[in-house]
């Protein structure tokens, strides 16, 4: 029986973490039809960085609602927390980013997950509008 070699596990290939890299990229500059297709070829829809980021954390997070859709359609889990605790949601709502508010709660988006959560973060912020309508799902 041989040893596992940790340098050889695909996640410590060189050319594995400079395409993840590149695909986090994507997701940040909403660059939705090459993120598509790194998906559709077999890009994992949920892959996240190291800091538990998600794609459609990364596109939400920097007001790509085109992007996040296409993630969503392709399965992509809208209330996945980061490591810590944020959702894509709570961070559409901190940065104000109200399409991609209405595209996360279209594609399932729960606004009480995460810590803290969307709704949390709405009444932090004094944004009643969310508030009421995150009160009403």
């Amino acid at each position: 029986m041989t040893e596992p070699n940790p340098e050889a596990e695909p996640a410590h290939d060189p050319e594995v973490l400079q395409l993840a890299a590149k695909v986090f990229d994507l997701a940040r500059q909403g660059a939705t039809d090459t993120l598509d297709a790194y998906v559709d070829a077999g890009v994992p829809v949920n892959l996240s960085n190291d800091k538990g980021d998600t794609l459609v954390m990364l596109a939400a997070y920097h007001g790509h609602a085109r992007t996040a859709a296409a993630l969503l359609a392709r399965g992509a889990d809208p209330n996945r927390a980061n490591d810590r605790g944020q959702t894509p949601l709570a961070g559409a709502v901190f940065k104000g980013e109200d399409e991609v508010i209405r595209v996360l709660l279209d594609g399932g988006a729960d606004p009480t997950a995460g810590t803290p959560s969307a709704i949390d973060t709405a009444r932090m912020f004094g944004k009643e509008d969310l508030v009421a309508l995150f009160e009403k799902r």
